[in-house]
């Protein structure tokens, strides 16, 4: 039953609903109650746990040798102070790794990610079979972080390990040598699959930016004469930008929690002088292993802090309208300079008020 038209004796159009309508319409009531399980269930599990990890990391409640809880008692910065001055500089060694590890791995990743980006989404290039190797190059982001941590675990196993077989039948390495006794090899791992990981998801989310800026624009630049090289510069990325950043920032925040895959590969050790020890792994061992919670609620301010700090210095430094405010600024100072100059002078130079405002 469609909706029906009536006019009644004043001449007046009366419009009756459809019964069904109605009642169909009457269940958008129900749509704010649906949403209550999850807001329920993201209060309870996500603030809650965040409200308790500010609140734990003022006071003192760990698990002492014998058994025996010792808190919570209010400690106050204790815990904060133990971690930045205490357990002999290891909160600046941990994070210099962490930082480290990202930094490289960032590189490589996002200029990978980036070039097959722009190849793929270029329509002059008329690649063929995009679509088997868009699913090649995502597929090792489907792999879990632990099951690769494992395979390049055994692949450089010593005496059985593949790669460690190579390398010795090559003459590249001994029979007694350890590829796990190396810093550089258990760095450049590590790095390697992340950059494995995640270039994949990286390219996709850069091609959707691409994909979004109009042709038109491509083919403007390129009827200009411009090079592939300059329409990449002044067009590409200038409107890609907003995703580089949103992209960017995540990356940093992924790696500021870098964690599985040097887990296991290092067997929880870090490497040879704990030189891939990362701060997510010295804060699990707050957690599992002394079980001091009031520590690990304050260690996890403080990287929750400094990952704050990083994203807004990232994104303000990257972002195009925060670099105009800047020249902006700069301008006006230098139109002040030149209004000074010009009055200590006396040249007469007339200047409008909006000039120098």
């Amino acid at each position: 039953m469609r909706n029906k038209t009536t006019i009644n004796k004043s001449g007046d159009t009366v419009i009756e609903l459809d019964p069904k309508r109605k009642r169909h319409l009457s269940l958008n009531v129900w749509g704010p109650i649906f949403l209550v399980p999850f807001f329920v269930i993201f209060i309870i599990f996500q603030i809650v746990p965040l409200v308790q990890t500010f609140y734990y990391s003022f006071f003192s409640y760990y698990k002492t040798g014998s058994g025996s809880w010792v808190g919570p008692t209010f400690s106050g910065w204790d815990n904060f102070a133990a971690i930045f001055a205490g357990y002999n500089g290891s909160f600046w060694k941990y994070l210099g790794n962490t930082m480290l590890l990202w930094i490289i791995g960032a590189i490589p990743q996002f200029a990978i990610a980036l070039l097959l980006a722009v190849w793929f989404t270029d329509t002059r290039l008329k690649i063929r079979g995009q679509p088997f190797f868009k699913a090649v190059i995502y597929m090792p982001n489907l792999v879990m972080a632990s099951a690769l941590g494992y395979l390049m675990l055994a692949f450089s196993s010593s005496d059985v390990g593949p790669l460690w077989i190579i390398l010795r039948n090559l003459g590249i390495i001994g029979n007694t040598t350890r590829l796990l006794d190396g810093e550089f090899y258990v760095r450049l791992t590590v790095i390697f699959m992340n950059v494995l990981m995640w270039f994949g998801n990286t390219m996709l989310l850069l091609m959707s930016g691409i994909m979004g800026i109009d042709e038109s624009i491509f083919e403007s630049a390129r009827l200009d004469g411009a090079s592939s090289w300059r329409i990449f510069r002044s067009v590409t990325f200038p409107l890609l930008l907003p995703i580089f950043i949103y992209v960017f920032i995540t990356s940093l925040i992924g790696g500021m929690q870098l964690f599985d895959t040097v887990y296991i590969f290092t067997n929880d050790g870090g490497g040879p002088n704990q030189s891939s020890y990362t701060i997510m792994m010295w804060l699990r061992s707050f957690i599992s292993t002394s079980k001091n919670y009031g520590m690990a609620g304050a260690l996890s301010v403080v990287l929750f802090i400094i990952t704050g700090i990083l994203s807004v210095f990232v994104f303000r430094t990257m972002t195009p309208h925060g670099n105009a405010q800047k020249q902006e600024i700069k301008n006006r100072r230098k139109r002040k300079r030149w209004l000074r100059m010009c009055k200590n002078y006396g040249e007469g130079f007339a200047y409008e008020r909006s000039d120098i405002d």
